[in-house]
């Protein structure tokens, strides 16, 4: 009865899906657009496992409704690869074994985008402080920072 009818932008792909007005963006983009890299956490916005890009800006999508993200152009961790390529951020995790059970991974991602696009240059304190939003109890952040770091000058480099 009180359904409406969501428009995003997912991905760089038009996507919409009828839902309840209640119903949270992280529930929308994993049961009514089938994208099931964000995944869901602590439901309170603190792990951090459900972040996606938001027009651009880093948003926990537990603590979002769907329908406050219609018209907005959303980028899940599913958006990170292009034609079979890794992104340079999910390289540098593969790389230097910033990921362990995985579950975090897709938020830590989402997260280290943003930090780099505000910061561009972080310093190993900037990024453990950036990254320091999202939970993760395996890896010790060890690894995940020195991806970010070396990702950073990677994503900076002009496109050739």
């Amino acid at each position: 009865m009180n359904d409406v009818v969501v428009r995003l932008t997912v991905n760089g792909v038009p996507r919409e899906g009828r839902c309840a007005v209640r119903k949270l963006l992280v529930d929308f983009l994993r049961e009514d657009l089938t994208l099931t890299g964000t995944h869901v956490g602590c439901e309170h916005g603190i792990c951090g496992a459900c972040t996606v890009l938001l027009d651009g800006q880093a948003a926990r999508s537990c603590l979002l409704l769907a329908v406050q993200a219609d018209g907005a152009e959303i980028t899940t961790i599913e958006g990170l690869m292009r034609d079979g390529v890794l992104h340079p951020l999910q390289e540098e995790f593969r790389r230097h074994h910033g990921l362990q059970c995985g579950f975090c991974t897709p938020g830590m991602l989402m997260t280290a985008l943003d930090l780099l696009r505000v910061k561009p240059d972080p310093t190993e304190a900037e990024i453990r402080e950036g990254l320091s939003a999202v939970l993760c109890r395996c890896t010790g952040y060890h690894g995940i920072v020195k991806a970010v770091q070396a990702a950073a000058p990677r994503l900076r480099a002009p496109a050739e």
